[in-house]
């Protein structure tokens, strides 16, 4: 489906890793790997690619199933549920996006080996280069 909505193959896949969920809130192990894609800019900002990229993304989700409840505790933090899949936009090569419905980088890949792990076997040299802190 992401091969189809981004008009090519992925140019790499992570081997599929099983991990504990993840956050307070989920329950099931999850099926955990990265995909990379060169995605041509068609937008004026990557700003503008990225948010196009969500939403293609957010289709994909809703098509297997996944429906949206985002909740937070007394204090603060978000409570995670159990969900049929997950797609995040970990990067769009060097940019930076800060915006209310995306950030990428995304903000806690440092924080989740279900996407280092992964993510490191697929990285290409660039952007090791351009996110040293996330590689050594």
């Amino acid at each position: 489906m992401m091969d189809k909505a981004f008009g090519g193959r992925a140019k790499a896949v992570s081997r599929i890793i099983d991990t504990a969920p993840w956050g307070e809130g989920a329950t099931k192990r999850f099926l955990n790997c990265c995909a990379l894609y060169r995605i041509p800019m068609a937008k004026e900002t990557a700003e503008e690619d990225c948010l196009e990229i969500l939403a293609k993304c957010k289709e994909i989700e809703r098509s297997l199933g996944r429906r949206e409840e985002i909740e937070f505790d007394k204090e603060g933090r978000r409570i995670y549920h159990d969900r049929t899949i997950d797609i995040d936009i970990l990067f769009y090569g060097t940019e930076t996006i800060d915006t209310e419905s995306l950030k990428v980088p995304h903000p806690l890949i440092s924080q989740r080996d279900f996407v280092l792990i992964p993510l490191r076997e697929i990285a290409k040299p660039s952007l090791r280069a351009a996110f040293p802190e996330l590689f050594d």
